[in-house]
């Protein structure tokens, strides 16, 4: 059970923040080998962690660490090795000819200006997959430009699911949800790569973007307004929802009911509320009816919820065939059972914070394992392991220290 489905995989990264390292995370968690090449000065996330949300936030005094940077570069190597000198363009060499994967979400120029492109890198690692990351996509006039995640939520429409006022989606959305695009461009290229061997071939490359990530997450409403020809407004107005599906305020915090049929399913809401007369009124007759009347039903029901906790709720309305759900703070799904007993939250003990709960790997695997396997790692930790790998004894790697390529 100790197996991992990557295992065998190794990945070289030169990629910084969030959007491009999430997916090294991920396919850590799967068991591949990442290697993450930083400067000497490291991933800026290491000492600029804590904006949004975290911003005046306490975390452990660890050197060049963050909670963010935990969070991208878990299951991780570092080496620290300045590309821009001889030394440190041979040692990546090196490790590009044990790879199976390079990732970088640096700007193109950047790239281009460190022979990191796909052309340079497939010249040295004829196989291996090249994986871009990017703010805006390959093509057009924003192809240069650096973005991050709520600038992505912005072109992407993000912001307006769910209010007609621009709201930013916080916590790193837009960037997890295009670490995960980018890593399964990567798995998808492996698998192709396994079906199709062939000596001499070039390795597929992929390219995504937080733009590209955006718009599948808004790809319902992008598919809807265009069908409409015009925009669709998504903000949330509880009452102006059907009961159906609708949330409410329990005596202990709130809960969320699905898209249940009007017709058949309001005399069972009425029924475990305990007001089946409710059923009969006329305001409330059809589900038109009861949104024309929305106010006055809201008035009649919020009481209700109100004097009860939502595990009562929950239990009687499930008693009466109803799909509810609690909705639920962060604390919450740390602590929830489900999240428990299914992996979504595990306990991993980390060197330097102790036993901390994480979030564990969405799937399972009935005969494999998968989720954090280590610590994100302190700066250029595993230089010298690494080198040692790629055939750079005690007096090379000396000579490369000297060379100014790697530090000492």
């Amino acid at each position: 059970m100790n197996s991992r489905p990557l295992a065998g995989i190794r990945v070289v990264e030169v990629g910084v923040w969030h959007a491009g390292p999430g997916a090294g995370a991920i396919l850590g968690d799967l068991g591949a080998d990442v290697i993450k090449v930083e400067t000497f000065q490291g991933d800026p996330e290491r000492h600029f962690g804590a904006f949004g949300p975290l911003a005046g936030s306490s975390e452990p005094a660890i050197p060049d660490w963050s909670s963010v940077y935990e969070f991208s570069n878990r299951n991780k190597r570092s080496i620290c090795l300045d590309l821009t000198t001889d030394g440190g363009r041979e040692v990546l060499q090196r490790l590009l000819a044990t790879a199976d994967v390079f990732m970088t979400n640096l700007r193109r120029p950047t790239v281009s200006k460190l022979g990191l492109d796909r052309e340079h890198i497939q010249q040295c690692a004829p196989g291996i997959v090249y994986s871009a990351v990017s703010g805006f996509g390959a093509h057009g006039p924003l192809a240069d430009q650096g973005g991050f995640d709520s600038m992505g939520q912005g072109v992407a429409g993000l912001m307006y699911l769910g209010s007609d006022e621009p709201v930013v989606l916080q916590m790193l959305v837009l960037d997890q949800i295009t670490a995960i695009t980018a890593a399964f461009g990567i798995v998808t290229s492996l698998l192709v790569r396994e079906r199709n061997p062939g000596p001499g071939e070039a390795g597929l490359a992929t390219h995504t973007s937080l733009y590209g990530a955006g718009t599948w997450v808004a790809a319902r409403n992008l598919q809807a307004t265009g069908l409409s020809g015009s925009t669709i407004s998504t903000a949330w107005d509880r009452t102006t929802q059907s009961p159906l599906r609708s949330t409410f305020r329990c005596s202990d915090g709130w809960i969320m009911g699905t898209n249940h049929p009007e017709h058949r399913f309001w005399p069972n809401l009425c029924a475990a509320l305990q007001r089946p007369e409710l059923a009969d009124d006329p305001r409330f007759a059809t589900g038109a009816d009861r949104l024309a009347n929305s106010a006055a039903l809201y008035d009649l029901l919020d009481p209700l919820f109100a004097r009860d906790s939502r595990a009562a709720w929950l239990a009687r309305l499930t008693d009466h065939g109803l799909l509810f759900a609690p909705v639920n703070r962060a604390i919450d799904v740390l602590n929830d059972a489900q999240a428990r007993l299914n992996g979504y939250v595990v306990e991993f003990d980390h060197d330097d914070l102790g036993t901390v709960p994480l979030p564990g790997f969405p799937i399972e695997f009935d005969q494999m394992a998968a989720g954090p396997v280590c610590r994100a790692p302190r700066l250029g930790e595993h230089t010298a392991e690494i080198l040692d790998e790629v055939g750079y004894d005690h007096d090379g790697q000396r000579a490369l220290a000297e060379a100014g390529a790697i530090p000492w």
